[in-house]
Order: C-alpha cells, then sequence, then structure tokens
C-alpha cells in the first residue's frame, strides 16, 4: 500500500472534503551506481559540518533561514505548519474555470487525490460536478514547504491534482528568432500545408499510451545484459538502505451536503467564518482545531514571496545500493 504525500480537506465555499494525496509519476530511470575506479568501491555521500568537516547525525540537523550574513532564525516542521494552519491543510479552490483556457505549458506535477474516511459522498459530488460542467477547479495548495497553484481535474473515477506554474515561472520568447506567422512571409505554400494535413490526417489516431516504450533504456539493458553474458562484471560491498518513516491517517464524519451547498451559494462561497460555527464533513484531529483561533491570513500567490518564507535544504541523493543519505545545510538569505 502507497504512502500518502500529504493529507487534509479540499474545500470551497462551506464545503470541506478530507483527501489524501498520491504522486502519480514513477521515475522508470536506470540506476547507475558512482564507483571508485581504483577499487570498485561504492562511492556515497554524507552530512558533514562545513566548519570541523565532521559528520552531522539527523538528529542533530534542523532548518535554518539566513536574514542576514552568518545570523538565522530555525524552524521546525512544526513552525512552518504553525505559520499558516488553513494553508498547509486545504486544497483551496479559488475559481472554476474552462479546462481548454489553461495553457498546457502551464502544467506541471501530476497527483492523484482520493478521501478518507467521510469523504466519499463529497468526494463523488465534486468529481461529478467538474464532469458535468466540463471544467475544473484551481486551488492553491502547500506541499512540503512551498504553496503551489493547482488544477483539479475529473477522470473517470479519480479526481487529479496537477500542480501549475506561475506565471513568474515562466520565460517570454521574446529573445526566440520565430518565423512569421504569415504564410507568404514564412515562404510556405498552399500546396505544402495541404500536404502536411493530409500526412497528419494519415498519421492520426486515438491516444493508446501503451504502444510507446522508452527504446533507449531498452536498449541500454541490452547491452548490459550482453556484458553480464560475456563475464564483465565486478563484485563490491554493499550497504544498507535506510527507510523513510510512515506518517499517521485522520478520521471524519458525514454532515448534510445539500445545507452547505446552499449556504455557500447564499453566502457566494465567501462565508467561511461560518464554517467553523457548523459541522464539516472532516473533523480537524484535536491538535490541530486548538491551533485554529481564528481565520488564518492566506498567504500570497506571488511565488517570490512563498519562496522567501521556504527555508532552503540541499538535498544529495545517494544509490539504491550504497543507501541513502540527505544533506540538509541552513538556507541562503534571499537575494
Amino acid at each position: 500500500m502507497r504512502r500518502a504525500l500529504w493529507k487534509g480537506a479540499i474545500s470551497f465555499g462551506l464545503i470541506n472534503i478530507p483527501v489524501e494525496l498520491y504522486t502519480a509519476e514513477q521515475h522508470d530511470e536506470l540506476d547507475f551506481t558512482m564507483l571508485d575506479k581504483r577499487d570498485l568501491s561504492p562511492v556515497g555521500y554524507k552530512r558533514y559540518n562545513k566548519k570541523n568537516g565532521r559528520e552531522v547525525a539527523w538528529e542533530n540537523i534542523v532548518k535554518g533561514y539566513e536574514y542576514e550574513d552568518g545570523k538565522f532564525v530555525l524552524m521546525s516542521d512544526e513552525d512552518l505548519r504553525q505559520a499558516n494552519v488553513e494553508a498547509t491543510q486545504s486544497v483551496d479552490i479559488q475559481s472554476f474555470v474552462e479546462i481548454e483556457s489553461v495553457p498546457i505549458l502551464y502544467y506541471e506535477q501530476p497527483y492523484y487525490l482520493a478521501p478518507t474516511k467521510g469523504g466519499d459522498k463529497a468526494y463523488a459530488l465534486l468529481r461529478e460536478t467538474l464532469q458535468a460542467s466540463g471544467k475544473m477547479a484551481i486551488a492553491q495548495i502547500v506541499i512540503r514547504t512551498r504553496q503551489h497553484l493547482a488544477a483539479l481535474i475529473p477522470q473517470g473515477d479519480l479526481l487529479h491534482l496537477i500542480t501549475l506554474r506561475y506565471p513568474t515561472e515562466l520565460r517570454p520568447p521574446d529573445d526566440l528568432k520565430l518565423p512569421a506567422r504569415n504564410a507568404r512571409k514564412s515562404g510556405v505554400s498552399k500546396q505544402e500545408v495541404d500536404m502536411a494535413r493530409a500526412l497528419i490526417d494519415q498519421m492520426s489516431s486515438q491516444w493508446n499510451p501503451e504502444q510507446f516504450r522508452d527504446t533507449y533504456r531498452d536498449d541500454v539493458l541490452a547491452l548490459i545484459k550482453k556484458k553480464i553474458k560475456s563475464g564483465q562484471t565486478h563484485e563490491m560491498a554493499e550497504a544498507d538502505a535506510q527507510s523513510a518513516p510512515a506518517s499517521a491517517a485522520g478520521s471524519g464524519k458525514v454532515v448534510d451536503l445539500m445545507a452547505l451547498l446552499k449556504s455557500s451559494l447564499e453566502g457566494k462561497g465567501k462565508g467561511r467564518e461560518v464554517a467553523d460555527k457548523q459541522a464539516t464533513v472532516h473533523a480537524l484531529p484535536t491538535s490541530r482545531q486548538a491551533t485554529r483561533t481564528g481565520k488564518a491570513a492566506k498567504p500570497s500567490a506571488k511565488r517570490s514571496t512563498a519562496k522567501k518564507g521556504t527555508a532552503k535544504t540541499a538535498t544529495a541523493k545517494g544509490t539504491a545500493r550504497s543507501g541513502t543519505a540527505k544533506s540538509r545545510t541552513p538556507a541562503r538569505k534571499q537575494a
């Protein structure tokens, strides 16, 4: 059973839908171990103190934001969550737009959204409503230490969450030399266009991702098998791999969705303060409710602001054979 990357609730109007976020990507890259060519020993990474050169254990590593040269503010994972509890626990839907209206250039990382206990009916309601309207929801979500813009798109039984790039993350193509759109200026004739259209029609088919394969990976593996068969192999010592801790699950309860929908429509989706006085589909754990003394201020959607408050960490990955060792260093001050 895969582990959830994030737990919280989809929020729009007065409706809260308890959900879990799962990664939808599976990297199928070839895993090469770095070796010392002198004795074929695996080359690993380690966390070390840059002042004295000694290795640092995980329990002694903290996140730090450098606000002045050599001066840091320490931030724990709980500090980062408490900075804005609502933002870190909610897929906050801002609006609904036509799916075709968002250029593909904005799409970034795919995820799956699945309902947790007590959220099935509300999840199905949102999914079916989006499907019937032909629209997608535009929301904001905090994953780890960064706020993302995201699109919620229904497909079959599933709600997909795809993070979107902010406009500031896209480089304008102004400096690119491109052919003119005018056919005469670009030197393209009508006959050439007609012939190209005929070729496109001939090659057109239904989308079938199963027909495509990573042929380069297959060729590299074939070469590896050939080397194994010819005896071109070597032995080395292996290190133990580390495992990541599992996360805890939450609980929830179901209430009348129609009442919440009517209230949301009457308040035009802005009566969030009323939600604290009514029962919601998902009750936050007691420890989290205690922290919600009022409506938390919404973080800015500007990437530059989100980036400035983010504790930076440098991560170095080892290989699967030699284990994984992550290096975390204090965040550097923003320019």
